[in-house]
């Protein structure tokens, strides 16, 4: 364990997605978050690609946070999947990676900017997000396949030719 007077001077915070290891991305996930331990590496690859954007920070060559975002880089943005490995939990790390996030050009200048969290809402709140009791709906896949198959079902045609 990291003593909490740590020197983090070392510490770097890297944009390039090309440095991640998936693998030890996978660890942190899976010592730090309950909802994203058992996220595949393929997954994890697709999710990356599409996110804008990904910062990991770094102790020399060990990966010891994560974070990405998705924006459309005018009206709103998501913050996804923000961690800091146990070892380095409570020395700032995380508000600064979430700063990090904030301060990238396709989130900076975003009217609202969104994330989801569990237990968290202490520590976002410290860094100056609110609660919003209004963007609470959320729609399962199973949901959206379903809807999709009963639209393209022949029953669904007949209704939108008659």
């Amino acid at each position: 364990m990291k003593s909490k007077k740590m020197d983090c001077s070392h510490i770097q915070f890297c944009e390039r997605k090309s440095k991640l290891d998936l693998k030890q991305l996978q660890e942190i996930f899976k010592a730090t978050a309950f909802w994203a331990k058992d996220r595949k590496i393929e997954d994890l690859e697709i999710a990356i690609a599409n996110s804008e954007p990904v910062i990991s920070v770094w102790d020399g060559e060990r990966m010891i946070g994560f974070a990405r975002a998705t924006s459309d880089g005018v009206y709103r943005a998501c913050i996804w999947d923000v961690v800091i490995h146990p070892d380095y939990q409570g020395l700032g790390l995380g508000r600064k990676l979430v700063q990090t996030v904030l301060s990238h050009p396709r989130m900076s200048k975003v009217e609202k900017v969104y994330l989801m969290t569990t237990y968290q809402q202490k520590f976002y709140e410290r860094i100056g997000f609110e609660y919003n009791q209004s963007t609470t709906m959320v729609l399962h896949n199973p949901l959206l396949v379903n809807q999709i198959q009963a639209l393209e079902s022949p029953a669904a045609v007949s209704i939108e030719s008659a």
